[in-house]
């Protein structure tokens, strides 16, 4: 049956419990919420208030009851180390329930604070799992990240524990933790109770004892847990992002809006079913790495896959086409930086023909603006749709897309698509009139936002209120520019931030942008 996106689209936003309350029905609740939005304080909106449910259940043991417990949940794929691992969804369960007791075991309780500083390796993803399990909030920082960065974000979040490996591994470099972790341990005024160390195989290195305690030392005592039940409005995750006072930004997910809306987009915008493998190329220290390496498929129950490596360097620029063929994979999202660097290292596709990738449906992209230039090579090259869509850390899924799993929409070329089910998108402009069709101004959405999306900042009410929702009434300041087509479509042209005055014409950086990718001699 032929689904029609402006009729699911315009039931979102005229009946939004209606909508969301279906949805959640596809989800695990120990207790079924019968308030599905709570909107007496607004901005602070509550979904599925009193709903419990649980990150972890949702993400393994509900398919495992659903008969799944051997499908594969995880491949791991390291070109780097030359490592290859599948875990199915009964034997990351194992790993998960050990290592909450692990947590446990360390005196991590429901509520505390752990940050997780990890390579792209399936411990990081047990971690974030595990965390979830027992009703700890995690903040992952991207490994590697500069210590006083990660100090920073030991002190505003109050983080009991911190989980890293000994290293990193980039082309041609290691990155050495350790130093990182201690630097970051002397600059942070709040002092964490424990550390867990994964040593990797040839780089371990010296534990600080007793503050620290090796991986396997942490699981040798460890009892398997069960998963607690959590509040639907109790918090998932952290994730920092850096804020423009020096101070970050603690982005917070509540965690049964996290569960009902990534589940939910994983077949309408994505087309993904339990049965397809699916592959994010991010890092799961930001936000397209929680929500669409880990959770959204996970929760879908599909098979996700975790990749340590570039794509070009690792060894090659046809890395991205040996780990679509070898694994079967239906859709990659990546982030068109990646596409530009194998444009740039191949621009032939030489390195393409050598692989079969007849599995191969959709490519996403995110991140940044897709210029037109690199999609219609992609496209060209994969004969498959290349589709830019546009969303944030504040957001955790799409905004604007191109909905595959409902209705497929014809590509304009540089634009995000249409908005997603959930999102009022509109255009505001200085004088804070509703622009007209392709008038250029400030991309707002209308509250409430759909759950999933951040319900506050952490520990700063105050500042979520005055540094996104105050400048326009009523609606969500993105901090993008931008315009809405005739059509619908929505094109971001920069940040709020960056659009030039000139003799009062609004010059955005994506338009200059546009206009020097086009020149044969720019590839980025």
């Amino acid at each position: 049956m032929k689904k029609d996106l402006s009729a699911i689209y315009n039931q979102s936003i005229e009946n939004p419990e209606e909508f969301w309350g279906k949805v959640a029905d596809d989800v695990f609740w120990f207790k079924k919420p019968t308030k599905i939005l709570n909107n007496s304080k607004p901005p602070f909106y509550k979904w599925f208030e009193d709903g419990t449910t649980n990150t972890c259940y949702n993400a393994l043991d509900l398919h495992i009851d659903n008969g799944k417990g051997e499908k594969t949940a995880l491949i791991y794929d390291s070109p780097i180390t030359g490592n290859k691992a599948k875990f199915t969804y009964n034997q990351l369960k194992d790993k998960v329930s050990k290592f909450a007791g692990a947590l446990d075991n360390q005196g991590v309780k429901k509520g505390d604070r752990v940050i997780i500083y990890m390579p792209m390796i399936p411990e990081a993803v047990i971690a974030m799992l595990a965390c979830g399990r027992i009703g700890a909030i995690h903040s992952v920082v991207f490994g590697g990240f500069a210590s006083n960065e990660l100090a920073s974000r030991i002190d505003d979040s109050q983080a009991n524990l911190l989980i890293t490996a000994s290293c990193g591994f980039e082309p041609g470099r290691t990155v050495e933790y350790r130093p990182l972790v201690d630097e970051a341990l002397k600059l942070a005024k709040h002092k964490i109770k424990k550390l867990i160390l994964f040593q990797r195989k040839d780089h371990e290195v010296k534990l600080n004892s007793p503050l620290e305690i090796s991986w396997d030392e942490a699981l040798s005592n460890a009892k398997d847990k069960d998963c607690v039940e959590m509040g639907a409005n109790e918090y998932a995750y952290i994730l920092y992002t850096s804020g423009t006072t020096g101070v970050p930004k603690g982005i917070v997910r509540d965690i049964g809006g996290h569960i009902v809306a990534l589940k939910w987009t994983m077949k309408n915008i994505y087309n993904i079913n339990e049965d397809d493998v699916w592959w994010s190329a991010s890092d799961i220290g930001w936000i397209v790495g929680h929500s669409y390496i880990v959770y959204a498929p996970l929760f879908k129950g599909c098979t996700t896959v975790l990749f340590e490596g570039k794509p070009v360097g690792t060894p090659d620029a046809g890395v991205f086409w040996r780990v679509i063929s070898e694994h079967k994979i239906k859709s990659l999202f990546t982030a068109p930086t990646a596409f530009r660097a194998i444009k740039k290292e191949d621009p032939d596709g030489k390195f393409f023909s050598k692989y079969d990738l007849s599995s191969f449906e959709s490519l996403f992209l995110a991140g940044e603006r897709a210029d037109p230039d690199t999609i219609k090579w992609a496209e060209n090259l994969l004969n498959v749709p290349v589709i830019d869509h546009w969303w944030q850390t504040e957001t955790s899924w799409a905004i604007s897309s191109n909905c595959t799993g409902i209705e497929m929409q014809k590509t304009k070329y540089g634009s995000a698509c249409k908005a997603v089910p959930g999102y009022d998108v509109k255009i505001i402009k200085p004088d804070q009139t509703i622009a007209k069709p392709n008038e250029m101004g400030d991309i707002v959405v209308k509250l409430p936002l759909p759950p999933g999306t951040f319900p506050t900042l952490w520990n700063a009410d105050k500042r979520y209120e005055e540094n996104y929702m105050s400048n326009y009434k009523g609606y969500y300041q993105t901090y993008d520019a931008g315009h809405i087509d005739d059509d619908g479509y929505i094109w971001i042209m920069s940040r709020t931030d960056d659009i030039i005055n000139v003799a009062g014409h609004r010059l955005s950086t994506g338009a200059i942008e546009e206009v020097l990718s086009e020149h044969q001699s720019v590839a980025e």
